[in-house]
């Protein structure tokens, strides 16, 4: 049956009660249910703690198991480890959590900004970058922020449709990212909206609104190749 997902639901629950269902052959920990997001579509693993009446086990990352169904929780080395069958509550690092979403919901904006096939990203809880397939310059710097930071300050709703898989195949165009694909063979896959200016798939988490984001910048711009330009992103008040 695997991990119930329950950051899927519900991206802003900080924690939960569950049960420790397996202690994996390298010490990872796998809960029946989870508010930890595992390491996918360039978005870091959550980190925080697990507490018993024993005690607490800090949680470095969390990442899909080998059947994809569960989800393992990663202790830092030396941490004890619940048993089987224990109950648990799981707790985030909500404000690095936090962070990552407000980064990949800044990120899809700055898809929007370059409309140009994706080759590649990467979330931080400072940063962010996408890898664009194009040749030729791309807009100025302060051209760009103008644009990004206009969508940031129009607070455009933040949602989430599922279609099937077969819809997906016959409107490709959805699709931005050129190397991955989303996952499919579940039967149906998950989009974020933002407002009426974007729709892709995406199973990551985000903020409701693009305001929540709060003012970005541009960062680097680098040449990886001949038709690939990295693009960055930062808050513009800092880490």
């Amino acid at each position: 049956m695997g991990t119930e997902l329950l950051f899927r639901d519900d991206p802003y629950r900080r924690e939960t009660e569950a049960t420790v269902t397996a202690i994996n052959d390298r010490g990872g920990i796998v809960l029946d249910r989870t508010v930890f997001y595992a390491t996918g579509g360039g978005q870091p693993g959550d980190a925080g703690h697990l507490t018993t009446p024993a005690g607490t086990s800090r949680v470095a990352t969390a990442v899909y198991g080998d059947d994809k169904a569960d989800i393992v929780h990663v202790p830092n080395e030396g941490e004890p480890l619940p048993e089987p069958g224990e109950r648990v509550t799981a707790i985030l690092d909500w404000e690095r959590r936090h962070r990552h979403m407000r980064v990949h919901t800044g990120l899809h904006l700055l898809s929007v900004v370059l409309p140009f096939p994706v080759t590649g990203g990467q979330i931080k809880a400072d940063q962010g970058r996408l890898d664009f397939d194009l040749d030729g310059e791309i807009p100025p710097k302060d051209e760009l922020n103008a644009r990004l930071n206009e969508l940031v300050a129009a607070d455009h709703p933040v949602t989430e449709e599922w279609i099937i898989d077969d819809e997906l195949r016959a409107n490709p165009s959805l699709v931005k990212t050129m190397k991955v694909m989303p996952p499919m063979g579940a039967g149906r896959v998950r989009l974020i909206r933002i407002g009426d200016i974007d729709l892709q798939p995406c199973g990551g988490t985000h903020v409701k609104s693009t305001g929540e984001i709060g003012t970005l910048a541009i960062g680097k711009i680098e040449s990886k190749g001949r038709q690939n330009r990295r693009v960055r992103i930062r808050f513009a008040d800092g880490p």
